[in-house]
């Protein structure tokens, strides 16, 4: 029988609740379900107060309307863990009729996983509306489903201030670009992207930033912000090749090893070889960086600048990056294999275009939380599952006295 698919976001619901609650019997893990969909339909319930108002709980500013929040009451409803107590907000003329969870109504048992789904899903808003009508029959508006989600910015808000650990392995790092509609125009933002690995080989994505442009004194900046998030050590940083990064990182992590992504140079010099010629310069290409010393690369090198020499362009690429072929023989070829290309944070990003293809978004905040979303699922994908052949990587890494001991000083 094939396997049934579980939904991603309830996995990800149950995999947070084992972790911060650390449910030991069945009665405990009853108890964290309910601590998680009381504050959830609460914060579901106040998008819909604001919404029928008009503003913000607590917003001080002029009002369009007479009628005024007016405390809360009290409301059980069942769910399908049991009962829950919750604060239904009020407002003074009683005029609002909630929806997602009616004055009458107390059984929401069937909503939760529901609701969680179009949470991960990054769906936009008429989309949601649409779902919402099709499963509930009744509509939401777009403001209130947009007030509804907006209660994801809190916990994006403490996971990007989050302490980070003191050491990690290797760090990837990559941009991608995404248009956010501005009050007169659309700008292209670039979203800068960290992943990870920590001494045991586990993923982690320690951050998102946003900025209109990609240059080294934003990385900069991020950089000392992890600094500051704890990092004390870091291995290796795997990056593109942007101008002044390298002594930019050192600056910060004095010890870190900087390697140009392969597979970017790649890129970067094929720009300057006829089409008709891809595939056998590639083939050349890989008989250099794929060698099985450096005595080897040194010879392919050679034989590649000989039999390339009619396009300097691109053998200039090389010849001025060499040194990034050349470090990665410092290292066994599980190592290697990891260091010389960015992919593993590339994949990423293009997960996050899978959620962001649509259009442009109207704030940062939609573009943050959508994105902070689908971060979510991926911890999910890798839960307790370290990178590919990590024992062989570290024993690889201990080889060199010098990383032995950084790696030992932060497993004690």
């Amino acid at each position: 029988m094939a396997r049934k698919k579980r939904n991603p976001q309830a996995v990800a619901l149950a995999q947070q609740i084992i972790s911060q609650y650390q449910p030991q019997n069945v009665e405990d893990m009853e108890n964290a379900l309910k601590d998680i969909f009381g504050p959830m339909f609460e914060a579901m319930l106040q998008g819909e107060m604001n919404a029928h108002l008009g503003y913000e709980n607590n917003d001080h500013g002029a009002k369009t309307t007479a009628n005024r929040h007016n405390g809360y009451g009290q409301k059980t409803i069942k769910t399908s863990r049991g009962n829950v107590e919750i604060n239904v907000p009020r407002d003074r003329d009683a005029s609002f009729e909630p929806k997602v969870i009616p004055k009458r109504e107390k059984d929401v048992s069937g909503i939760e996983n529901k609701v969680l789904a179009m949470y991960a899903r990054g769906m936009s808003q008429r989309d949601i509306s649409s779902t919402i009508e099709d499963i509930y029959g009744f509509n939401i508006s777009a403001e209130t489903i947009s007030n509804i989600t907006d209660s994801v910015l809190d916990r994006l808000e403490d996971w990007q201030n989050r302490p980070l650990k003191k050491f990690y392995t290797f760090l990837f790092i990559d941009c991608m670009y995404v248009t956010i509609r501005g009050d007169y125009e659309t700008k292209n933002y670039a979203v800068y992207t960290i992943l990870g690995y920590d001494i045991n080989g586990m993923k982690d994505i320690l951050g998102l930033w946003l900025n209109e442009t990609e240059s080294k004194h934003v990385w900069m900046q991020i950089f000392d912000e992890l600094k500051n998030r704890g990092v004390e050590d870091i291995l290796f940083i795997s990056m593109d090749g942007v101008s002044g990064l390298e002594e930019g990182a050192k600056s910060i992590f004095p010890n870190v090893v900087v390697q140009r992504c392969i597979v970017h140079l790649i890129r970067n010099s094929i720009k300057y070889i006829p089409s008709k010629d891809y595939k056998a310069y590639v083939a050349a290409l890989k008989k250099m960086y794929g060698a099985s010393s450096l005595k080897a690369c040194i010879a392919e090198f050679e034989k590649f600048k000989q039999a390339w020499s009619a396009y300097p362009g691109a053998v200039d690429v090389w010849a001025r990056n060499f040194k990034h072929v050349e470090q990665l023989f410092n290292y066994g070829s599980a190592v290697r294999k990891i260091l010389y290309t960015t992919n593993a944070v590339e994949s990423i990003n293009s997960s996050f275009r899978k959620v962001t293809k649509k259009g442009a978004f109207p704030h940062e905040n939609a573009l943050l939380k959508l994105l902070y979303l689908r971060i979510t699922e991926l911890y999910d994908k890798w839960k307790d599952r370290p990178v590919s052949n990590w024992a062989m990587v570290r024993n690889q890494l201990i080889m060199d006295e010098r990383i032995k001991e950084r790696i030992l000083k932060y497993e004690q």
